[in-house]
Order: C-alpha cells, then structure tokens, then sequence
C-alpha cells in the first residue's frame, strides 16, 4: 500500500530545532522541501522540534518562523511544537513497555566507546529498572539499506542496523528517534527531505515505522553545507544567521547550491522579486537535478558564496 492510498496526497515538513537562528544550510534544507511540496502540489509543513530542552535558545522559534517568511517560505498548517505532544509520546512508550520492547540500560558513552563505539544490546536481558536508567527500543526489525530519492541505494553498517537505540535518555527527555516517526506519523507525512546528515538514521525510522505498522515516506537528502570537509554548518559551530532583509541573492545560492539553477540562471534570477524566484525555482525542481554528492563547501565570494562539490 503507497502513501498516496493511506493519506490522500503529498504532504511534506521542514522540522528545525530552535537552537540558534536559521543559517544557510538550514534554509538549502528548508527550500529543497518546500520545493519538493509545491512542485508536487502538496502540502508543507513546519515542525518545531524542541523536545531537546537543554539545547533550546530563548526566542529562537519565533525567529525561525520569521525567518521563514522573510523568505517566502510560507507554511500550509498550524506550526507544530513536539514539547507540546509529550502526552502522546508517554503513551506510545507505555505500549511499547506493556508489549516488552523496551528495556532499560545502564551504559555510558564511554563504555560504549570502549567497545568499538557500537552498543551490543549488552541490556537487554538485565531486566533493570526504565526509572534512572536510559530506555532503549528493542531492534525487532533492523533494516540495512534503503533507497533514497536522491542517492539512490544507501547502505549502513550491520553492526548499526541491529543496534537497540535510546527512545528516552537518562535524564528523562524524549530521543530524537522516538519522536520524530512519532510526529511524522502523526502528521501524515509522505516526503521528507533534509540534510544528508540524517542519511544513517533513516534506516531506524524505517524500522520504527515497520514495528508500529505504519506507512514509510520517501525519504530524499540533500548534500550537506560544509565550511570545511567535515565541518559542517550548524548553529553548534557557529555558523552565522542568515539575512532577512536582502533573501533574494540568499535564495538563488541556495538554488545553486542544490543543483537547480546554474550561473546563467542566477544572473537572470537577480533581477526577479522573492515570489518570482520561488516560482522559477517550483517549476525548474526535481530530485534528479539535486546535486548527489554528501558535502558542498560554501565559500565566501562578494556578497554571494561559491561552492565546491567534496
């Protein structure tokens, strides 16, 4: 059964976390979804993921949408907050315990690290307390490759796959992992796009959606922005906020960066309006255009960037 036969119709998200202001990365991430919805006549949505309260800056939400709409960036349904549907993922925890799929476990880091940096459900069979200890997901249904929209075959590390991965850390906030199939269940959601950070554990959403029985979306990563190999561009590192007075030439590098517009393109495309960009940039989109490699340097030129493929 296609997603097209549970849901009805496209239904995409773009799902920051409000830990900084929204930076050039961010927004090649935030296009190349919203991009993906319009093209397809679907549905965009935004997600607030802020379920990791030690990592959230004050103000930082607001700005995101601001930013968002400074951009043209304009959302298709009430803005989501994961720290508001706590409830709901209580809930499916509870079930998953009452059905003996979680278990609790007492391993730090650095052990873990230790031992060649892959947890080997060394738990599991402990029966220790879920109070004080992290929670994790037994790995009923390990999944070792998928095909990207964009990347085509991704293939991950046996030793990844099989891994029983954390739902709730030890300090009691819910795991990423968790709730974003969670929310994305929840919301209907047929096409992800995001970085190609996220490549790796994609494969245990995909497993998480086998185990409760749900629909799996496309799922399409777009290269990452890197400031060096391996140094990509993050709030965490720093890397600056972008304009919200003067988005055009912002959004033709981001049209760059993904592979959609070349340097003739975005001669022509500065002298268009934001409206008439994102326009352009709708009817030029495919998957198939996006650049396939995993990291793009953004190089600092004039008042735009340039880049190169790594």
């Amino acid at each position: 059964m296609s997603l097209f036969d549970s849901y009805g119709a496209y239904r995409g998200r773009f799902a920051p976390s409000p830990s900084g202001p929204l930076h050039f990365g961010s927004l090649v991430a935030a296009l190349a979804s919203y991009l993906d919805a319009k093209a397809n006549k679907g549905t965009w949505l935004v997600r607030i993921e802020d379920i990791d309260t030690p990592r959230v800056v004050a103000g930082s939400s607001d700005l995101i949408l601001k930013t968002l709409e400074a951009y043209g960036l304009y959302w298709d349904d009430k803005v989501s907050y994961q720290s508001q549907n706590i409830p709901h993922y209580e809930n499916v925890l509870e079930q998953l315990r009452s059905q003996q799929l979680v278990y609790g476990c007492q391993c730090t880091r650095k052990q873990i690290k230790a031992c060649g940096g892959f947890y080997h459900n060394t738990c599991r069979e402990l029966n220790l307390p879920l109070d004080h200890n992290a929670i994790r997901l037994k790995q009923a249904h390990p999944v070792y490759q998928f095909v990207d929209g964009i990347r085509g075959q991704i293939n991950v590390s046996a030793n990844f796959a099989k891994e029983d991965y954390i739902v709730k850390r030890r300090d009691q906030l819910f795991a990423y992992q968790l709730v974003v199939v969670l929310d994305d269940i929840q919301q209907k959601i047929t096409h992800i796009v995001r970085g190609a950070d996220l490549l790796d554990p994609t494969v245990r959403q995909i497993s998480l959606f086998k185990m409760l029985s749900q629909p799996i979306p496309q799922f399409s990563h777009v290269p990452l922005a890197v400031a060096e190999p391996g140094f990509k561009l993050s709030k965490q590192n720093h890397a600056p906020a972008i304009d919200l007075q003067n988005p055009n030439l912002t959004l033709i590098d981001a049209l760059r960066f993904l592979g959609i517009a070349n340097d003739s393109d975005a001669h022509q495309l500065a002298f268009a309006s934001r409206d008439e960009i994102l326009s352009w940039g709708t009817a030029q989109w495919a998957l198939n255009k996006v650049h396939q490699t995993q990291e793009i340097q953004v190089i600092p030129h004039d008042q735009q960037f340039r880049f190169k493929a790594l």
